[in-house]
C-alpha cells in the first residue's frame, strides 16, 4: 500500500465512508424511489379539476368520446374563431381523418408562416391544468410553440394528479428523459409591462384542448 493509500484510507475510515458499496447501493435505491414532498389532497375527478385549472388560465376546452370525432371538433372551433382550415400537426396525430372534415393538415415541424398547430401530449396534470409534451420525430416541440394557435389532443385516460405523477409515468414508460420537456398552462403571456397581462408574448395567444373520452 502506498503512503498516498494510507493515508486517504485512513481519512475515509475516519469520517465513517469506508463502507463504499454499501452507501453506493443506499444512493442508488434513494434515486429509483424518491421520496415525495407535501402534496394537496385533490378529489377523485380529475379531468373535473384539469379542465376547470386550464379555462382559468385561459384556455378553451371542447370533449368528445372518442379520437374519431376529434377532426370535427377541430373544423368547429376554427370555424368559430374564423381561422384559416390550413393547419400543421404533429405525425402522431396526422393519421386522423382531417380532411374528411374539410382540413388540410400538413404533417411536419411548424414555421413561423403556420398560424396553427396541433399536437398531441404525453399526459396532462390536474392540479395545475398543465400539458406535459414531450419533444421527438414524432412530435416536434415547434408545433405548440411557434403557430399562434395551439391545439392540443387531451386523452382524458392519461391525466395524473401532480407533477411528480407525471414524471413517474415518463420514468416507467419511457426510462431516459427526451431531448426536451416542454409543460404548457395555457398561452403565452407577460406582465412585463405595467404589470399587465398580455397574451401572446412569447408563444401561442390562444391554446384550445380536446380533451377525449368517455362521459366528460
Amino acid at each position: 500500500m502506498s503512503a498516498k493509500d494510507e493515508i486517504l484510507g485512513r481519512v475515509r475510515r475516519g469520517v465513517g465512508k469506508d463502507d463504499f458499496a454499501e452507501r453506493r447501493a443506499a444512493a442508488v435505491a434513494t434515486l429509483k424511489m424518491p421520496a415525495r414532498g407535501p402534496q394537496p389532497t385533490l378529489s377523485a375527478d380529475l379531468v373535473g379539476r384539469f379542465r376547470a385549472k386550464a379555462e382559468y388560465l385561459s384556455s378553451t376546452v371542447a370533449s368528445v368520446a372518442s379520437l374519431a370525432e376529434v377532426p370535427a371538433a377541430v373544423a368547429t372551433y376554427l370555424a368559430a374563431n374564423r381561422q384559416a382550415a390550413e393547419v400543421v400537426a404533429t405525425p402522431d396525430v396526422a393519421s386522423l381523418d382531417w380532411a374528411g372534415s374539410g382540413l388540410h393538415v400538413a404533417a411536419r415541424s411548424a414555421i413561423d408562416a403556420d398560424k396553427t398547430g396541433i399536437s398531441g401530449c404525453f399526459c396532462a396534470i390536474a392540479e395545475t391544468g398543465t400539458l406535459m409534451l414531450l419533444s421527438g420525430p414524432e412530435s416536434p416541440a415547434t408545433v405548440s410553440l411557434l403557430p399562434e394557435t395551439h391545439i392540443a389532443l387531451v386523452d382524458a385516460s392519461r391525466i395524473v394528479a401532480t407533477m411528480e405523477d407525471a414524471f413517474a409515468l415518463l420514468r416507467a414508460e419511457r426510462g431516459d428523459l427526451p431531448r426536451a420537456v416542454n409543460f404548457i398552462s395555457g398561452p403565452s403571456r407577460t406582465g412585463d409591462i405595467e404589470q399587465t397581462i398580455v397574451l401572446g408574448a412569447h408563444g401561442p395567444c390562444r391554446v384550445h384542448l380536446i380533451l377525449i373520452g368517455p362521459l366528460l
